[in-house]
């Protein structure tokens, strides 16, 4: 009976505990409402700024989600990897992601680790036409029919296995069918033309692919039949799907020796390299040439990891630096709670739960901001991003419990050190010895200012390196400068006649001819052997980009000559027999003079060759963007009329908008079905950047928060050191101390804590911002001012938010503040 008895209490105990603890939360989080309706203004300050901190942090989660979630929508994700290249030879590199018609069968017969493969054509683009309607497409590709299989894609109507199947198949998407059909269930058997009058059926309709997809079109063609071309013809795509099981690492231990049988000997090269590459690591890992679409950076997502983070570290300082900082005012409070019976545990159980409602009253208002300005976030960063990604339930109690784990790990230091008061002198409104706390409350404003004047130096020095980039000269006139593709086959035949109505006009000063816009970043290259002093030819090989112009290329883009002569529509062997090179291949080759010197060039996989005789040398231009250095450059005239395919047009300074409706005009007459769609040449490189501009934008922005909410914990600390010093400020002025000296006085403290900061920020900025511009063979200097001047910034946002109660006080009658102590 004493055991049962001893047992009855126990539990009658433990009851009675559970029975306690809701009603000892809801007394936490009545009195801790209290507390914040009664401070009115360090409740504002709070909220506020960990509501942006939330909604800045959360925005930018979403973001990293989006760019992490690449290609995983692939049912067979997991076992597609795509082959790349890389090689040395002879002074040069080649890394890129084309291959060539042989690789894919090859592997295929040579592995049984491999389940399937595709080889893909990006067309690039063309005019579609059915019955009277005539749409041009940019995305256009052909692939073999197991794309279909290996990549998932959602069917409105056909099926996967047989909607390649057939040459002259073609599978749409919705957005496409409904611009030719104006509807998906017209769309099935229907027959359109490409450019070049040659039928395509439509054998099926599907989804447009996921924005979140590395390979994105509009249409995909059957090849018009088997794949010819050999091994150094590299033009297509090669993916494989591995089988289960299959390890991508250890397969691709495997591919040197099929390099060395297949492909080494033919290319001559000892030091060759095939890769697979995961097709879920493509979008943020790769940065080969001739990708397929701009790819993002894993670095970048570090960074605004980064970003978020700092972000809600300077928000979750400022709620310790406040809550430590308004102690003195809650000094008696927690004496007489201590008097009542209120234990260390109590107390600090009441000072979190006041840190949980704070966090979750900001988490409740970053739904709201997020949702006000996600459309503008997404305009910002060019995404479809979305507050409920992850779903509504999901999404709410994610932020719920992080907004508890936040509230817990910020309210923890303020909570033990008001818990710490001694009873007594806590009565007595006396805070004790506490030299410990105000200087970790010190170390933490000068951690959170490090951080901001880190972050406005990279923006700073990420937006002075894209103005040098956009700005830069690149050897050529763009700004008057516009190029356009010409779709139409047989206006190609009369580019003469087109040029020459062109000039009629004041409006126009020059066009010309050429197999490619400069600036897109993916000019096509060859190997050549380059001619000797002794009259031979080198055996080995040098890379070089190749661009076909016609001999009015130079002068409408303004590019000098360093020696020799432009090519030449008069002399009829420039066309097959000449060439210019640029300066980087003339000091490559180490010739002192280029004109006359003979090159050759492979022109099948047998040996056979084609050779031409150096005219001239052109001054270096760029023709890709910064980030890469100026490349060997071999230009030819194109052979035939229909590799002549984009037009360059420059205007008269300052006539652009007349010229352009000129342009339409003359352009109308040549090929009435199509319509000029131009871009200038400093368009083109300005799109190159546009990862790195949308970095900047995002930085500086988020920037600007990481200031604000430093600004707002620097207010609220401002707030209190005043009430704190209001009667030491009134003995001064009345022992004759002026509002200058006062206003120093009272803004010293915090000047000094962001000097600390700025010379603690610089280095670090120095070394980040070093180590991003190495992404740029081009790039601007990282000058002192660029440094210097964001802790100039800081220190004069922290002196206009200190210096409102600096004035307030040292303007403040005195003998009001010595009369209420």
């Amino acid at each position: 009976m004493a055991v049962e008895a001893h047992f009855a209490d126990v539990w009658a105990g433990m009851a009675e505990k559970t029975t306690k603890l809701p009603q000892m939360l809801r007394s936490y989080f009545k009195t801790a409402w209290r507390n914040l309706r009664r401070n009115k203004t360090y409740s504002a300050i709070n909220i506020s700024g960990l509501a942006i901190a939330l909604a800045a942090f959360w925005m930018i989660v979403l973001y990293i989600a989006d760019e992490l979630s690449y290609d995983r929508y692939n049912t067979h994700a997991g076992r597609i990897v795509r082959l790349v290249q890389h090689t040395r030879w002879n002074g040069n590199e080649m890394h890129q992601v084309p291959t060539s018609a042989p690789f894919a069968p090859a592997l295929k017969a040579a592995f049984p680790q491999i389940e399937d493969a595709v080889r893909i054509d990006l067309e690039g683009g063309g005019v579609i036409s059915f019955g009277n309607k005539k749409i041009k497409q940019d995305d256009l590709l052909f692939a073999d029919k197991s794309l279909l299989n290996i990549f998932t894609y959602q069917f409105i109507y056909g099926n996967a296995n047989d909607a390649l199947a057939a040459p002259q198949s073609m599978v749409i998407t919705r957005s496409l069918a409904n611009k030719l059909f104006g509807s998906v269930d017209q769309a099935m058997n229907q027959t359109v033309y490409i450019d070049n009058n040659v039928p395509n059926k439509i054998t099926a309709v599907i989804e447009d692919i996921p924005a979140n997809s590395h390979l994105r079109f509009s249409a995909a063609r059957s090849f018009d039949g088997p794949l010819t071309g050999g091994w150094q013809n590299f033009y297509l795509y090669t993916y494989l799907l591995l089988k289960e099981g299959v390890n991508y690492q250890d397969f691709q231990a495997q591919l040197p020796a099929f390099a060395d049988t297949n492909i080494k000997s033919i290319m001559k090269v000892n030091d060759y390299q095939l890769e697979l590459q995961p097709l879920t690591s493509i979008h943020l890992h790769s940065n080969l040439a001739f990708e397929i679409g701009p790819n993002g950076s894993i670095n970048r997502v570090y960074m605004f990891i980064a970003i978020a983070a700092l972000i809600l570290i300077i928000a979750v300082i400022n709620y310790m630096n406040l809550a430590t900082a308004r102690s003195s005012s809650r000094v008696k409070e927690i004496g007489v709670r201590k008097v009542i019976g209120s234990g260390k545990r109590n107390i600090a159980g009441m000072l979190v739960a006041e840190a949980l409602l704070v966090t979750l009253l900001a988490a409740t208002t970053a739904v709201l901001l997020v949702r006000l300005f996600m459309p503008w976030f997404n305009v910002l960063t060019g995404k479809e991003l979305s507050l409920w990604r992850f779903g509504v339930v999901t999404t709410l109690l994610v932020l719920f419990l992080f907004s508890v784990v936040m509230g817990v790990v910020s309210g923890l230091y303020p909570a033990f050190f008001l818990a710490a008061f001694k009873t007594i002198p806590a009565l007595k409104g006396q805070m004790g010895n506490r030299n410990a706390g105000i200087r970790f409350r010190k170390s933490l404003v000068v951690f959170q200012f490090v951080i901001t004047v880190v972050m406005i130096s990279c923006s700073l020095i990420i937006y002075r390196q894209l103005q040098f980039a956009l700005h830069k000269d690149l050897g050529f006139t763009r700004s008057q400068v516009l190029t356009f593709h010409i779709d139409d086959r047989s206006v190609r035949d009369k580019l003469a006649a087109v040029k020459a109505r062109l000039r009629q006009s004041p409006l126009i000063e020059q066009a010309a001819a050429a197999g490619n816009p400069i600036g897109n970043n993916n000019l096509g290259g060859l190997s050549y052997r380059f001619e000797t002093d002794k009259g031979d030819f080198n055996t080995a090989t040098t890379n070089a980009q190749e661009l076909m112009v016609d001999e009015d290329f130079l002068a409408t883009t303004g590019i000098g000559l360093q020696a020799g002569r432009n090519f030449s529509a008069g002399i009829q062997t420039d066309k097959y027999g000449a060439a210019l090179i640029n300066e980087t291949l003339m000091k490559k080759l180490g010739w002192k003079n280029a004109i006359g010197k003979r090159m050759r060039f492979p022109i099948d996989d047998k040996g056979a060759f084609a050779e031409r005789t150096i005219i001239g040398v052109v001054k270096d231009f760029h023709t890709y963007s910064l980030q890469y250095a100026i490349d060997p450059l071999v230009m030819v005239m194109p052979p035939v009329s229909s590799m002549e395919d984009n037009l360059y047009v420059r205007f008269a300074k300052g006539k652009t908008k007349e010229g352009l409706a000129y342009l339409n005009h003359v352009y109308h007459e040549f090929d009435a079905a199509n319509t000029a769609e131009y871009s200038f040449l400093d368009q083109n490189f300005a799109r190159q950047y546009g990862a790195e501009e949308k970095q900047g934008k995002v930085a500086a922005v988020f920037t600007f928060l990481a200031v604000l909410i430093a600004c707002l914990g620097l207010f609220g600390l401002a707030t209190f050191a005043a009430a704190q010093r209001t009667k030491e400020i009134g003995i001064r002025k009345v022992l004759g101390a002026s509002v200058a000296h006062i206003i120093q006085l009272f803004s010293k403290e915090f000047v000094v804590l962001v000097m600390i900061a700025s010379v603690i920020a610089i280095p670090l900025a120095w070394i980040l911002m070093n180590r991003w511009l190495e992404g740029f063979a081009y790039r601007t200097t990282v000058q002192w001012w660029l440094l210097l001047l964001p802790g100039v910034v800081v220190g004069l946002f922290a002196l206009f938010t200190i210096g409102f109660h600096a004035v307030k006080i040292a303007l403040a009658n005195p003998v009001k503040s010595l009369r209420n102590e």
